[in-house]
């Protein structure tokens, strides 16, 4: 954000926005949350609506990956979505499961949409696998991971 255009009290507010954002990183290596056979109470969900179909993405292969110290995956899960286009057995990760660290998402986009006619998908598909890569850094939060696609686009966020 910091340019030669900056005025010295924008410059100090951004160096001091990376110190707080610095503190906060070491703290939430340092801090140890109570548990219980619970975990700490954060969970992850996630939800695929077909938005080219205007329906929920039932039966959509969707893996989910974590990250280990080394950058190197390895898998968590692997589901297929339900008819509301949701993790059949609820939350992908609560409990003593949910823990912070950098995960990946892998939704298989192209097979979901190679089903359906109406897709108009022939030879090689537009968008054939979304990966997601995304941090949980709260073990006591709700992490909702909403995908909208369709076979030439997708946008996600951070839900609630």
């Amino acid at each position: 954000l910091s340019n030669v255009n900056s005025s010295p009290q924008e410059e100090i507010a951004h160096a001091l926005f990376q110190v707080d954002k610095i503190a906060y990183m070491r703290l939430l290596e340092k801090v140890t949350y109570s548990q219980n056979q619970e975990g700490h109470g954060g969970f992850l969900t996630c939800h695929v609506l077909d938005t080219a179909n205007g329906v929920p993405a039932a039966g959509m292969r969707i893996e989910l990956y974590k990250y280990d110290s080394t950058d190197t995956k390895q898998m968590v899960k692997s589901f297929v979505t339900n008819s509301d286009g949701r993790l059949p057995s609820g939350p992908a990760l609560k409990g003593a499961e949910f823990t912070v660290g950098q995960y990946q998402w892998i939704f298989y986009v192209g097979d979901y949409f190679a089903r359906f006619s109406s897709s108009r998908i022939c030879g090689t598909p537009f968008l054939d696998v979304v990966r997601l890569d995304f941090g949980l850094d709260d073990p006591t939060d709700h992490y909702h991971v909403p995908l909208l696609c369709s076979p030439w686009s997708y946008s996600t966020y951070r839900g609630s």
